[in-house]
């Protein structure tokens, strides 16, 4: 049921379309699993001030944005003082023209349990730092970590690393706690580097014209000769007969 809600959540973010960098949300929390009951705030932070950025979702019930039923709105600020289990869902940033910034899956929990990914995709090479903690206890009880339902590690303190992240480790993540409970999972996407174009050195073209080769400077000699020749010859039998 859970895994179901997740590729739910997913296929809402691929609906998403006009996607444009002129505005991104940014979330206040850096997990995308709370507890019912905790607070969270969003941003959008924008280019143009002047597109009318507000904070939108979509969740089981219905797509609307902050204000409408939901949160405390502030210009392009949404705020939510107690979140419930159906405050789950798909956020993102839109304008009064339609577009739409980045997006993010939030998943509240009823539960004992909760796992702490990023909440927003991580870049590649980057360590990512998993915890696994319950609502009313210490966050460093032992815990299983699972990833697309097999287990990946089990951790004495109920954290984990990944080290050098690259795009296989991709995928559904959740952890487990003996005697407590289990956590609902959460999709972790891995994003690649930027790629630097290197600057391209443009060698200067030379204007001046190549050097004379050897053939040509013989052939030049000759004709020099052919020229002179006849030349020097009547001018010494005019001196030889004077």
């Amino acid at each position: 049921m859970e895994d179901t809600w997740i590729l739910w959540l997913l296929f809402q973010t691929s609906l998403l379309c006009c996607t444009t960098n002129q505005a991104r949300l940014m979330p206040t929390f850096n997990s995308s699993q709370m507890f019912e009951g905790d607070s969270m705030s969003l941003r959008c932070e924008e280019d143009d001030s002047s597109g009318g950025w507000t904070v939108r979702r979509k969740t089981r019930i219905q797509q609307s944005q902050c204000g409408h039923g939901w949160g405390i709105s502030a210009g392009s600020s949404c705020k939510i003082g107690f979140v419930f289990p159906w405050d789950s869902g798909v956020y993102w940033c839109e304008s009064r023209e339609g577009q739409t910034s980045n997006s993010i899956n939030l998943t509240v929990s009823g539960g004992p349990v909760i796992l702490q990914s990023p909440v927003l995709p991580v870049m590649e090479g980057d360590n990512v730092s998993l915890s696994c903690r319950t609502k009313t206890a210490a966050s460093n009880l032992p815990a299983a970590f699972y990833k697309d339902g097999s287990l990946l590690s089990a951790q004495p303190t109920g954290h984990m690393t990944i080290q050098h992240v690259s795009s296989s480790d991709e995928g559904l993540y959740k952890c487990d706690i003996r005697g407590r409970g289990e956590s609902p999972p959460s999709w972790i996407s891995v994003t690649g580097r930027p790629t630097t174009v290197p600057t391209s050195t443009t060698t200067p073209i030379s204007t001046a014209s190549p050097p004379p080769q050897p053939s040509s400077l013989v052939f030049s000699l000759v004709c020099h000769l052919v020229v002179l020749c006849p030349y020097l010859c009547s001018t010494f039998l005019m001196v030889s007969l004077y």
